[in-house]
């Protein structure tokens, strides 16, 4: 079998850059089982209620739902159970200092493998308020309009 190289992504949380202004992205390695890893090479995996938190000197991922693996038997894991996230001593000092901030918190943005290794990228945000919600929105709504304009004037040219 040929060994995988680049990056294959399996979820990603959409939602998160709509709620959040991320701060500060870490790609963080995970500890997972078999029957874990056989299902999310099937591409089944879901972030959206999903955190890290902080525990002592460990991080830990929560309410990530991997689905259990259809042909797992008695060894198959449990969907939403919390999973240890991989980094660096320093990176973790880093994000026990941030953390303790006000209205700060670590949220997972992709799952994907990497050379046959899966990773999480996990965001330090702080949450956005209901107004930055909308201008954000708006912001984007603006952005299409004016690539919109841009691409008729470029099809009229040609004409």
């Amino acid at each position: 079998m040929a060994k995988e190289t680049g990056r294959k992504l399996i979820a990603q949380n959409k939602k998160a850059r709509h709620d959040y202004h991320v701060l500060d992205t870490y790609e963080c390695g995970l500890v997972l089982t078999g029957t874990e890893v056989k299902s999310l090479r099937q591409g089944r995996a879901s972030l959206v209620d999903g955190f890290a938190q902080l525990d002592g000197t460990e991080v830990w991922l929560h309410n990530v739902h991997i689905p259990e693996y259809a042909q797992g038997t008695w060894t198959n894991h449990s969907a939403r159970r919390k999973r240890k996230l991989l980094l660096h001593r320093a990176e973790i000092e880093k994000l026990i200092g941030k953390t303790q901030e006000t209205g700060v918190t670590l949220v997972p943005l992709a799952l994907y493998f990497v050379n046959g290794r899966a990773k999480v990228e996990v965001a330090l945000a702080r949450g956005k308020r209901e107004y930055d919600k909308r201008q954000t929105l708006r912001e984007k709504q603006d952005r299409r309009e004016a690539e919109r304009v841009m691409s008729s004037a470029r099809r009229r040219q040609r004409a």
